[in-house]
């Protein structure tokens, strides 16, 4: 089966959990530290506005708590999201309230956005759909000028950035995931970023228990005595990395400029045979100063056809998927929106594998047979003109 999602990794990995077991200290210690001094070295930023968590749902419930969000708020956040964000919304008592999206690009306009803020809004949860940075700059803007407190979702961003500056860095808190469909992988974790270091000190707290200290050994050190008592701050979970993950996560970040490169040489053939092929629609150009990850490889077709070929490519061992269903249509969230355009993009686009794992012939595969499926189910579904990179 060729994979829509599959994680890279090895002896070198191994090795690396390797020397956890060796040190005995198997909890979140030395290695993940230097994972957090890793990861803030390559988003740019100190070492003080980052803190491990146990994955990135985990990071975007606690970025709730950081927003004070409760009873009677409201968060808004694009419907093609992931249902981890608005889970974090509604578990902490406020209203997820969705917004539409580009219909081509699935990210959220900062039309969009502004059209569904209310008094009541206190925070905007964005998702950089699939790596594309979208208008993060102006939304952030937005939520500056409206004292709105912005949580990016940089899940499918983790080497996205705008004008050099990282997603995620660039709003209030910024999440990560390093589950095993992401590009770097450490089994699974998390990350959170703020551009308070003081909000990252409540996070790590809030991670573990509301503890003032997070260790008895570390603290036992400078204690007079009794080093085992503790005050707690808020009545929190456990919710950390450990350092057989984060030993992990250190080779995944050491390989992850490869792992982008490899993703772009397979985005850039897809482009090639797929671009401007009657009945499909490619992803449309990044605006300039812009990077992606190149998480997400979609294609956008007719609705009539789109189940039909993704059964196609399944027969011909070829797994491809659709990301993320739209939130709003969740009977769980209540909510009543009609968003055409999120609506129409949901119907009508199809997530290709994309990953660094694959090879030239998968991509070749996938390429022919999403070519022969579209050619064929589009003679039953004729007015579907649309093709190219528009």
């Amino acid at each position: 089966m060729i994979n829509v999602f599959q994680p890279t990794v090895g002896q070198a990995e191994l090795a690396a959990v390797a020397d956890v077991f060796e040190s005995n200290w198997l909890g979140k210690g030395g290695r993940t530290a230097e994972f957090e001094a890793m990861f803030a070295d390559h988003l740019g930023i100190t070492h003080d506005r980052v803190t491990t968590v146990s994955s990135c749902t985990e990071a975007l419930f606690i970025s709730m708590q950081l927003a004070e969000v409760g009873e009677g708020d409201e968060v808004v956040l694009p419907t093609v999201s992931f249902v981890g964000a608005g889970n974090a919304v509604a578990a902490h008592g406020a209203t997820p309230v969705f917004c539409d999206v580009d219909p081509r690009t699935l990210n959220p306009t900062v039309d969009n956005i502004e059209a569904v803020l209310t008094p009541r809004t206190k925070a905007v949860i964005l998702l950089h759909y699939g790596g594309y940075p979208g208008q993060i700059t102006e939304i952030a803007e937005l939520c500056r000028r409206r004292r709105i407190f912005l949580v990016e979702d940089s899940a499918n961003s983790i080497a996205s950035r705008v004008d050099g500056q990282a997603c995620g860095t660039i709003g209030d808190v910024g999440t990560w995931s390093f589950d095993s469909a992401k590009i770097a992988v450490a089994g699974d974790g998390g990350m959170l970023s703020a551009r308070d270091p003081e909000l990252v000190r409540r996070a790590a707290r809030f991670a573990y228990f509301g503890l003032e200290q997070f260790s008895g050994y570390s603290q036992a050190k400078s204690a007079s005595k009794r080093w085992w008592d503790f005050q707690i701050t808020s009545f929190s979970r456990r919710s950390v990395m450990n350092d057989i993950q984060s030993a992990i996560g250190l080779v995944q970040l050491g390989k992850l400029k490869d792992f982008v490169a490899r993703r772009e040489d397979v985005v850039a053939r897809y482009d090639e045979e797929l671009s401007g092929v009657a009945g499909i629609l490619t992803p449309p150009a990044l605006p300039p100063g812009h990077r992606t990850s190149h998480y997400l490889y979609w294609v956008q077709l007719d609705e009539r056809i789109r189940d039909e070929v993704a059964k196609d490519l399944l027969e011909n061992g070829i797994y491809t998927t659709f990301r993320y269903r739209a939130l709003h249509q969740v009977e769980a969230y209540g909510s009543a929106a009609r968003l055409p355009d999120a609506e129409r993009a949901v119907a009508r686009t199809l997530c290709l594998p994309l990953h660094q794992g694959l090879t030239d012939d998968d991509v070749e595969t996938v390429i022919a047979a999403l070519r022969a499926s579209v050619a064929r189910r589009s003679a039953s579904a004729p007015g579907f003109e649309e093709g190219g990179n528009r």
